[in-house]
């Protein structure tokens, strides 16, 4: 984890940007901490108890990067109110006029970024929506602020190759550049250009015009970014301790005491090349088998084989013993526990646990 941080926060420095990394991997103050620049921020949250837990922990600048609902706008301003500058995300005129109400209302200037579709594949303002961006802009003025611009490049997930992710992040950098001039032309102030996924963060060659980036699984990676090829399998930091409680030979089986409760159900590399099932197996000391994964999972179960077409055998493990299963999403991975045991290395010795929060909101 320590690896990771460091090497795209060197990453990002060389570029001339400002690093805001996303919270909602990890859900830890303890990671976050590790992960921030400082330990008032800046970073992102995905939702408002993930920003209720950092605030309280000291952080001051938060980004809320998820479409605010009018109902969560009293819940934003009293976070405001208690010291912290949290910014909220939008990308419709009836979004824009309820933060301005609600601004009046409270008296403050909520700030607010327009979120700009950089790729198609989520929600966003076109780059090029002249008309759009200008009226989201003129009613925030009516009471709130325009903080800037937004977006994520969620189309560099599907991407392969170093070629097809540097385009990902040339096109998701120029988006924000160009509402940026749209708004800037009209009389509006854009101050901040904001990018970020962690795919895009490591291939981005040219950040001119972006102020800073923002990206969340790469402090821990998982099998999705290996497969993309953000990261090498060896860069993993995250994965489950798992103990082996049966074998069925005739079926080229062993069985494990993780589930899906305890990989989740994410198998979002069964779109990639190599599909890792639920999970690859690694020793206990995190070194992988080769073309052994969780091929199946019951709520408590985890089935352990070799990967169709392989010629491997299945280690053999003796009832008793341990595993450690890496994860094709770390974000989902890590939302079935309520901490993290924390290692060194190839180490089985934990230095610390650290607890982390979850539940939706």
């Amino acid at each position: 984890m320590e690896r990771n941080i460091a090497r795209l926060r060197g990453r990002l420095h060389g570029l001339g940007v400002s690093f805001r990394p996303h919270l909602k991997t990890a859900k830890s103050v303890e990671v976050a901490r590790r992960a921030m620049t400082s330990p008032e921020g800046p970073a992102t949250v995905s939702t408002l108890k993930e920003a209720e837990q950092f605030i309280a922990a000291g952080v001051r600048d938060l980004i809320y990067a998820v479409g605010i609902a009018p109902s969560k706008l009293g819940q934003v301003v009293a976070l405001r109110a208690s010291g912290a500058d949290l910014a909220v995300v939008l990308d419709t005129v009836e979004q824009a006029q309820a933060v301005a109400a609600a601004s009046r209302a409270a008296g403050m200037r909520i700030p607010a970024l327009i979120e700009i579709d950089c790729d198609g594949h989520r929600s966003g303002v076109l780059p090029t929506d002249r008309e759009r961006l200008v009226a989201i802009g003129q009613a925030l003025q009516e009471g709130a602020e325009l903080r800037g611009v937004l977006t994520h490049a969620g189309g560099s997930y599907a991407a392969r190759g170093a070629e097809a992710l540097q385009q990902c992040a040339e096109t998701e950098r120029r988006s924000v550049v160009d509402a940026a001039t749209i708004l800037q032309d009209a009389g509006l102030a854009c101050p901040v250009r904001s990018v970020g996924s962690t795919p895009t963060a490591h291939h981005a060659s040219d950040l001119a015009g972006v102020t800073e980036v923002r990206a969340g699984v790469f402090m821990f990676f998982d099998l999705v970014m290996a497969g993309i090829g953000v990261c090498q399998v060896d860069d993993i930091a995250l994965s489950v301790l798992a103990t082996v409680i049966g074998h069925q030979h005739d079926k080229g089986w062993i069985l494990i005491d993780a589930g899906w409760m305890a990989m989740s159900q994410d198998k979002g590399t069964s779109r990639q090349a190599v599909n890792q099932g639920y999970g690859l197996v690694c020793d206990s000391a995190g070194r992988p088998y080769g073309d052994v994964i969780v091929a199946d999972a019951n709520q408590e179960h985890g089935i352990i084989t070799v990967r169709p077409g392989s010629g491997r055998a299945l280690p053999q493990l003796a009832i008793g013993e341990q595993v450690r299963i890496l994860p094709n999403h770390a974000c989902a991975t890590g939302a079935q526990h309520r901490s993290y045991h924390v290692v060194r290395g190839t180490s089985d010795r934990v230095e610390a646990e650290w607890p982390r929060f979850g539940g939706w909101q």
